[in-house]
């Protein structure tokens, strides 16, 4: 695998950051077209086997999923790809390519209008805990001494949408595949948590339907444990929490447009070329993939019928991606990481569903 540049950002962390939690594997190849196309194929084969068996046993538990399962199958036959060198070329594609596909097809299930659905006064309180997520993440994990990609990553899923966010962000900030790992499991933990917890939480503060659906679509992360939890609460409380939740879903375009300028700037690359080739590098091809894609959903060129299967399609592809991932995972890597990620998401989830209760109270 290619050896990995330096994309910190800046000042998360620099040479005073040595001694902190880091995860040590190359990442995966970023390259998205291989120019051997038949020499991807075994490995893209196994990570797509992976997946499939990984989304039978997200159906058979939902509240582990497709995309959580993928990635902890892969982590478990880590070991088995890494003594198979012809996977390699494969499972780097589907850890690129096949991740940035998934963020544009999730494109499909998000339409603009869908904020105007949610009205004004639900907005604060997602760009609130948003906006206290990601500064926690970045103080709370430059004093755990955690790695920037890795306090970034879990600071976006938390904040946004979970392994969706993730899988949006990680290109963009090139992080590696163990970084990416242990994010992911990290959200998964208190996804799980929230769903258990969430709703005698709601009852105990006698949240209406609305003010729960509120909640769970600002302080949990990933789309089935929103669901999950809302469901438990009620009815309505499931459909006000999926239009916020997908609404919330939107805030992976300005942080990736923002953390591709930092990057960009760290690298020198705003520096290089005329004002238009410097703005054309920022954006990411997925990202105006997703906001095309968006656009036409909008405009109602996405058939009502295709959105189902679309879902669908999303979500193997990230699941694929996902495993693929964790078949490129350095197990050892994952242990050096050791606890302290975990905490950081555990204060990040408190931080967000603090942060989402206490904005609410304070709009009556």
């Amino acid at each position: 695998m290619a050896a990995r540049a330096n994309h910190r950002l800046p000042g998360l962390p620099g040479p005073g950051d040595r001694g902190r939690v880091t995860t040590t594997a190359a990442p995966p190849d970023r390259t998205d077209v291989p120019a051997r196309a038949p020499s991807v194929l075994p490995g893209l084969a196994a990570a797509m086997v992976v997946a499939s068996v990984a989304t039978g046993v997200g159906r058979l538990l939902p509240l582990l999923g497709g995309p959580v399962a993928g990635i902890l199958l892969g982590v478990a036959l880590s070991g088995f790809a890494h003594r198979r060198a012809a996977l390699a070329p494969g499972i780097r594609f589907a850890s690129g390519f096949v991740l940035q596909l998934a963020v544009v097809v999730l494109g499909s299930q998000l339409s603009l209008h869908q904020v105007a659905h949610v009205g004004l006064a639900s907005l604060p309180v997602m760009l609130g805990t948003l906006a206290a997520c990601l500064a926690a993440a970045f103080w709370l994990g430059r004093l755990l001494g955690i790695d920037a990609d890795l306090r970034t990553l879990i600071g976006v899923g938390t904040g946004i949408c979970g392994a969706s966010a993730i899988a949006a962000v990680s290109p963009v900030i090139k992080a590696r595949s163990n970084t990416i790992a242990y994010a992911v499991s990290t959200i998964f933990v208190f996804n799980i948590a929230a769903v258990l917890l969430f709703p005698p939480l709601g009852h105990l503060l006698h949240l209406s339907q609305d003010a729960f659906g509120l909640f769970a679509g600002t302080a949990v992360n990933d789309t089935s444990s929103v669901v999950a939890a809302a469901t438990t609460y009620g009815a309505e409380a499931g459909n006000h929490a999926v239009v916020v939740k997908l609404t919330r879903t939107l805030m992976i375009i300005p942080i990736s447009l923002g953390l591709s300028a930092l990057v960009a700037r760290r690298d020198g690359a705003d520096r290089a070329g005329g004002l238009g080739r410097r703005v054309l590098r920022l954006v990411p091809w997925f990202l105006v993939g997703f906001l095309v894609v968006a656009a036409a959903n909008s405009l109602g060129a996405v058939p009502a019928s295709a959105h189902a299967p679309l879902q669908q399609a999303s979500v193997f592809l990230i699941t694929a991606a996902l495993a693929a991932i964790g078949l490129s995972t350095d197990v050892a890597g994952l242990r050096r990481a050791g606890h302290r990620p975990l905490l950081l998401g555990a204060a990040l989830w408190v931080v967000v569903a603090g942060t989402s209760l206490l904005l609410q109270w304070a709009a009556g």
